[in-house]
């Protein structure tokens, strides 16, 4: 996202017909490059918003690990 330190604007196949937009804070952490193809858990269920104007519909789930931000991964992948 333009001008966005930390945010970055996903599309996440969740099994709909199109992906799903999701914005996320783990730019620091996560290298662009390196999202494609991996697998996150993702919260559907929340109302849509805003953020730096472009609609966000979900939540990648992440923790703070103290020595970093780690994305929850499903198990298997």
């Amino acid at each position: 996202m333009p001008g966005a330190d930390k945010l970055v604007k996903l599309g996440v196949d969740v099994g709909e017909p199109e992906p799903r937009q999701v914005v996320a804070g783990i730019r620091p952490w996560y290298p662009i490059e390196t999202l494609p193809g991996r697998g996150v858990i993702v919260v559907c269920n929340l109302e849509p918003v805003k953020l730096r104007g472009v609609e966000s519909r979900g939540m990648i789930l992440a923790s703070d690990g103290g020595s970093g931000l780690f994305l929850v991964e499903p198990s298997g992948s």
